[in-house]
């Protein structure tokens, strides 16, 4: 087929149903997704949960389906705990299925019926109603195909006790995952402290109904807070590439020790920062009550600047920042790219972990902290990555991959004929 025959005279009238994963890093992507779907002349239609439900103000020209919560046990979740999030998961998959059945089948009786359903891959359940109801699902998944490889590889090595078995860390570095010896054991996905029998489940269901579905991997504000944008006008104050972005994403905790050796690492660094810290994300705590008294009018006054969540993509855009200290979401990751910001990386769980390996290790465009929050190694990281020779380096092979996904991004890109390509997909059904 030929990617210039698509027009919107071929996809008018076709509805497509989304069905997006209830969190900041899945909903964002799928309603950007939706978008240019609809640019290119698709109805569409958001299925969704009431727990973190889209707001319907930012994207008026898309139609909103509840899903018909069974129990409101089932979504009650804090996105701040990550082993809640990870049940809540797998409940959802287990409990959510006849709803789900329920709304599609309505959905196709309807004048316009339904030309595919797109999901989250976290919707693993889906692939089953979607083979009953013979509706074509396409997997929506916004991480890179390495991580993908050590989701795969995950429960099969959990069975076998390869990760559990290697305690020493030097030995670990050196591991190779059993069937798959290209990767280590150290990038597979860390889920320490949750419950591994229902972590493996999950990861397990999203691989199989993954390979099941079909083989196919601006915008207006999808954020499930409030953008705090005073953050870009206290940016304007300083020269080009001197202030430190610092930003754990949506779902990552941390502990009161914790958060005071990242408060104490970027006050010794002497570098000027903007740190997002979340309400709640210290666990303990409402906001920043465990900061020592005068540290506020002391430090961040003169050079530090905190907010409680801020518009990232226009952050990493401005001048002024020469630095991303980030947890290593793919979507933090690429946006990262995209705006050619070096990396201080921070991995918590779940491909994180293999996100931060390539961005230090193959891409070399960034640096992770072995002791994810000493202050010594964060001031350190800080000055290498702002200061030193090194930082320039970095900012020089991140700009190359900027350059690179820039052209991607243009008529003849990969990604720009990945659209045109899924879009002549959907028609072929």
């Amino acid at each position: 087929m030929s990617n210039n025959n698509t027009t919107t005279t071929d996809t008018k009238g076709r509805c497509l149903v989304l069905l997006p994963l209830p969190f900041q890093g899945h909903l964002s992507p799928m309603l950007q997704l939706a978008n240019i779907l609809h640019s290119k002349g698709f109805s569409i239609t958001i299925l969704h949960t009431s727990f973190n439900s889209p707001n319907p103000n930012n994207y008026p020209h898309f139609n909103y389906v509840p899903i018909p919560d069974t129990s409101e046990a089932n979504l009650c979740v804090s996105s701040d705990d990550v082993g809640k999030v990870i049940r809540f998961m797998h409940d959802v998959n287990i409990n959510l299925v006849d709803p789900i059945r329920g709304c599609l089948e309505r959905l196709m009786s309807e004048d316009k019926g339904v030309a595919c359903l797109i999901t989250d891959a976290q919707w693993s359940c889906t692939q089953s109603v979607a083979e009953g109801l013979k509706l074509p699902r396409i997997v929506h998944r916004t991480s890179n195909i390495s991580s993908f490889r050590s989701f795969a590889a995950y429960p099969a090595s959990h069975d076998k006790g390869c990760v559990q078995s290697i305690s020493d860390e030097e030995t670990k570095s050196k591991a190779l995952v059993p069937g798959l010896e290209s990767l280590k054991v150290e990038a597979l996905p860390k889920f320490h402290a949750y419950d591994a029998e229902v972590v493996s489940k999950v990861i397990e269901r999203m691989v199989q109904a993954t390979k099941r579905a079909h083989a196919y991997f601006a915008t207006s504000s999808s954020s499930l807070l409030e953008q705090d944008k005073t953050s870009l006008s206290w940016l304007n104050k300083y020269p080009p590439k001197s202030v430190l972005y610092v930003s754990f994403g949506s779902i990552v905790k941390v502990d009161e020790s914790q958060f005071l050796e990242i408060a104490w690492g970027l006050a010794n660094s002497k570098q000027p920062f903007l740190w997002v810290v979340r309400p709640r994300s210290i666990e303990g705590s409402e906001w920043l009550e465990p900061l020592p008294n005068g540290f506020l009018d002391r430090i961040v006054e003169g050079r530090g600047y905190i907010v409680k969540w801020a518009p990232q993509q226009d952050v990493l855009a401005h001048p002024a920042i020469g630095g991303f200290w980030t947890h290593n979401g793919w979507n933090s990751t690429l946006e990262s790219i995209c705006e050619g910001v070096p990396m201080i990386c921070s991995p918590s769980f779940g491909d994180q972990i293999p996100n931060a390996r390539h961005v230090s290790n193959v891409w070399k465009i960034g640096v992770e902290l072995e002791h994810r929050f000493k202050r010594r190694e964060i001031e350190s990281a800080i000055k290498k990555v702002m200061v030193d020779d090194e930082g320039l380096q970095l900012r020089n092979k991140i700009i190359d991959l900027k350059q690179i996904a820039s052209f991607c991004l243009k008529k003849g890109g990969s990604s720009y004929s990945s659209l045109e390509d899924l879009v002549n997909y959907i028609l072929s059904f």
